[in-house]
């Protein structure tokens, strides 16, 4: 029988991520309004979607759209600003001053979308965000036509955006209420860290998250003067104190979580907690390297972040899919852990299962959202191929990029992005680096 399709993708490879390590050669997927409606073998997909728009890759490999989980999006306008400092330095002498005199609404939305048309352009579909003005980054997201778990970002102290910690709270879940049926966003509440955020307000979160079943994503364990001001203050770890508020949970997303002992890990794994590693930033800032085979091997869903690009520089999974895979094979001691499977599940899957939305997105199945993305494996670098999955975590990179769907609407085709003025978007780069260069004089 011959069905309606509205698009059919036919490809090289199909590397679905789900079953686990399977590589689906000469495939395609079909698309049905924004869902993918099968996944086939070319010759039957021609004989049975004979009316579709077809799109051939014929020297592609298709994937899941990437999942960044931990981010900053409005921060792309901070890229390169104060480089090579440690954190505290870096965000007290530094970001915090420069943001205090320039982010607002307008900030917010520019640099959001900055970082939107960086992040299609290497195959990211869907990132997690934290920061002030969180309506800015949804309509930015919106405006792109890419997915969004939006932050209610709380800290203590006050901003251009809230008064205190219960006013940041208020508004960010009255912009859930408000934009909670768009299909391209999703929210989870995001505690800044335990130096900036008290007792009183992580146990209002806790309440709040339970009650909306609602992910918790917060910085922890990202430095060893954070575990020790947390010592000092409070008398113990961040994550004891985190775990005696009632916080962690299956909705907890540890950002960083670089330095762990062995019972902390075995507290994640306890209480069904994710990590989102964000490798780039933690070498960057010297953070360090964390324990991610362990965390792995303890049963952690560890997923991939960028942070922000102000102390990154790039909102690009795939340097953070081969670092981490290179890096767990450093700290396991051992080259055949953390393969290029559990590199691109980390990237895909598991960052879609800590946002808890692995139902609709991070697998090319049938009956999930088509966000796809298209590698072009025909490269002179990238030749020859003998293994696609192994070419996508150790050899391409996010220039191999050719197309990238969401919800099954084409946002960038041979690479260059579908519905985005890309010279109004720098341009509005150009306009707040000279103002934020001439605050500072």
């Amino acid at each position: 029988m011959l069905l309606k399709v509205d698009t059919l993708i036919t490809a090289r490879w199909v590397i679905p991520v789900r079953p686990r390590e399977s590589i689906l050669e000469q495939h395609a997927i079909a698309i049905t309004d924004n869902i993918i409606t099968d996944v086939l073998p070319v010759a039957a997909a021609l004989n049975r979607y004979p009316a579709a728009l077809r799109v051939d890759l014929p020297d592609h490999a298709l994937i899941p759209g990437l999942v960044n989980l931990h981010t900053h999006a409005a921060m792309t306008l901070l890229r390169g600003l104060a480089d090579d400092l440690p954190l505290m330095t870096w965000l007290n002498e530094h970001i915090w001053p420069v943001e205090a005199r320039v982010v607002g609404a307008d900030f917010v939305r520019d640099g959001a979308l900055l970082a939107c048309a960086e992040m299609l352009r290497g195959g990211i579909t869907c990132f997690n965000d934290m920061y002030f003005f969180p309506e800015a980054s949804a309509q930015a997201a919106v405006q792109a036509g890419m997915r969004a778990a939006i932050g209610i970002i709380a800290v203590e102290f006050a901003s251009a955006y809230a008064s205190d910690a219960a006013d940041y709270i208020a508004k960010g879940m009255a912009l859930r209420d408000r934009m909670r049926d768009d299909p391209l966003l999703s929210f989870c509440f995001a505690p800044h860290a335990p130096y900036t955020v008290s007792d009183t307000t992580f146990e209002r979160i806790a309440v709040f998250a339970a009650e909306l079943d609602l992910p918790i994503h917060t910085h922890v364990h990202e430095t060893q003067s954070e575990i020790a001001g947390s010592v000092e203050a409070h008398g113990v770890r961040p994550l004891q104190r985190l775990k005696r508020i009632g916080l962690l949970g299956p909705n907890f997303i540890a950002v960083h979580a670089v330095h762990l002992t062995h019972d902390e890990i075995a507290l994640l794994s306890e209480h069904g907690c994710h990590v989102a590693h964000c490798p780039s930033s933690n070498l960057k800032l010297a953070s360090g390297h964390a324990p991610i085979h362990a965390l792995t091997k303890a049963g952690v869903n560890v997923g991939l972040g960028t942070d922000s690009a102000a102390s990154n520089n790039r909102l690009d999974i795939f340097s953070e899919l081969r670092l981490a895979a290179l890096l767990g094979k450093l700290g396991a001691n051992d080259a055949a852990a953390l393969p290029a499977h559990q590199a691109l599940e980390m990237a895909t899957i598991n960052s879609a299962r800590a946002l808890g939305l692995e139902a609709a997105i991070g697998s090319l199945e049938k009956g999930k959202l088509a966000d796809i993305t298209a590698i072009h494996l025909g490269a002179p670098e990238l030749a020859p191929c003998y293994h696609p999955l192994s070419h996508i975590a150790y050899a391409a990179g996010r220039e191999h990029v050719s197309h990238v769907w969401v919800g099954g609407r084409l946002r960038v085709r041979d690479g260059s992005l579908c519905g985005l003025d890309t010279g109004e978007i720098t341009a509005r780069a150009a306009h707040w680096r000279n103002k934020i260069l001439h605050t500072a004089r």
